[in-house]
């Protein structure tokens, strides 16, 4: 990426568990003319190049960063990691292309507003769209967030990497903040509790940058006491929201309090957090990062600013870190902004002390009845319940109320609760409107690459069961 980037490239990171559907998609609309990817991937892209505006393909492979003798072993021990690279016209590989030509002497000239990288957000809102992230973005954003590092040193700390790069948190937060300030990152490829836990306790990590059900995992793995976590000074939650439960959990077992952070890929991606080492209210996404506006307006029109605190609305920002815009999207882009604001799409509260709460995204609302029902507060019950190991609540269509709280639970192993007895735990902590009308139990909640439990994925899973 940083050679991209060097050259006046801009970079296109890709998710490699996307179907070939979904990556025809993306490098169609992104126009991408050359792709670097592992030689696991290479035969996929042969025959993505013929229907996209690929010209040439270049592998690589993970033998070729090994020591002696695990170079030499790596084909015959790895067999399922490893290919060779077919030999084709305008098929490379890597480090012969790096050995048969001279380094560059000069970087090309970039300005600061020329477009850096261009991340595909999730698709979880609707089709993916492809974001257009400057130099300034990406650089503003980590100085942004490591002003809110109070007790980090440059040259000093551990990051755990276990963030997927091509997403624009793990982007920012592991990759290029351990660039800009001289961090060592420690690479963990599947973030599994287990690899992790002996991650921190082998390397003596400081700062675990990760998702809710990354922290939830870790709490509920029975070996977590053999593995020491005391070198930790933070731990980082984004991407998605982060329950009570978890917070306290995790808290109780390694005495660590969780620090909330918000954002979006358009943001590249972080807008507010609660500084590390700072006064923490759980639940809480905390403050605007420094340079950065926020405001709330009302959902419905958004020339209405919401003024008094504690009222929920559309929360909106503006600052160095905003996106460019859509790729080759003028509709979207004109949706997406009121004077120069950037509309958010969740709805938040803030507190007396400026601190935000996110309630819900937009379109996960759920009206029932004419009342509106935020999933997240229905899911932190759940959450709550001693043998729930994780939930998720959709809205279903009623024909009398128009919609109907669902509940999705995953329950902890060894556990076993009935429909029933979830809905009652459900109807003694919440309005009757809230309670879920039906539970379904799930061995495992679907789950974007970074790890986060996608809504829209319950929400498709249950329409095609309905019909």
């Amino acid at each position: 990426m940083y050679a991209a980037f060097r050259l006046g490239a801009s970079a296109v990171p890709n998710n490699p568990l996307y179907t070939d559907r979904e990556l025809e998609y993306q490098l169609r609309d992104c126009g991408c003319r050359w792709i670097i990817c592992l030689d696991t991937l290479v035969p996929r892209m042969m025959k993505l190049r013929s229907k996209t505006e690929i010209k040439s393909i270049i592998s690589c492979h993970i033998r070729d960063y090994l020591p002696f003798p695990l170079k030499q072993l790596f084909p015959f021990v790895k067999k399922g990691l490893h290919l060779d690279t077919p030999r084709q016209e305008d098929v490379y590989e890597f480090t012969t292309l790096i050995h048969s030509h001279q380094p560059i002497n000069e970087n090309y000239p970039s300005s600061m507003d020329e477009t850096a990288v261009l991340i595909y957000t999730g698709g979880t809102t609707g089709v993916s769209k492809g974001v257009e992230l400057t130099h300034r973005n990406l650089s503003s954003n980590c100085q942004q967030a490591r002003s809110w590092c109070l007790d980090f040193a440059d040259d000093k700390e551990i990051v755990l990497g276990c963030l997927p790069f091509f997403h624009s948190y793990g982007l920012t937060a592991a990759m290029n903040m351990s660039i800009f300030y001289g961090w060592l990152n420690v690479l963990i490829p599947k973030p599994e509790a287990l690899a992790i836990l002996k991650a921190v306790d082998k390397y003596k990590v400081t700062f675990i940058p990760g998702v809710p059900t990354l922290f939830n995992a870790m709490i509920n793995h029975p070996a977590i006491k053999k593995y020491s976590l005391n070198s930790v000074k933070a731990c980082l939650s984004a991407a998605a929201p982060l329950p009570l439960e978890t917070i306290r959990g995790f808290q109780a077992v390694t005495g660590i309090l969780i620090s909330e952070a918000y954002g979006l890929t358009e943001t590249s991606p972080c807008t507010h957090a609660i500084p590390l080492g700072g006064k923490i209210k759980p639940g809480c996404i905390g403050l605007p990062i420094p340079s950065t506006d926020a405001k709330l307006v009302d959902i419905d029109d958004p020339d209405r600013e919401i003024l008094t605190f504690g009222d929920p609305g559309e929360l909106c920002v503006k600052g160095p870190q905003v996106m460019k815009g859509y790729h080759n999207r003028p509709v979207e882009n004109a949706a997406a902004f009121k004077d120069r604001w950037f509309l958010t799409g969740d709805i938040a509260t803030v507190d007396q002390e400026g601190y935000f709460t996110i309630v819900d995204r937009k379109k996960d609302m759920i009206i029932s009845g004419g009342f509106n029902i935020y999933p997240r507060e229905v899911d932190e019950v759940l959450f709550a319940h001693p043998k729930i190991l994780e939930a998720c609540v959709i809205g279903v269509p009623d024909s009398h109320f128009g919609e109907r709280v669902k509940a999705y639970v995953v329950l902890k192993p060894g556990q076993s609760v009935t429909e029933q007895e979830t809905i009652d735990y459900c109807r003694e902590r919440m309005a009757n409107y809230k309670t879920p009308k039906s539970v379904e139990f799930i061995d495992e909640l679907p789950k974007s690459a970074i790890g986060k439990i996608l809504r829209k994925g319950l929400v498709e899973m249950d329409r095609k069961k309905s019909h």
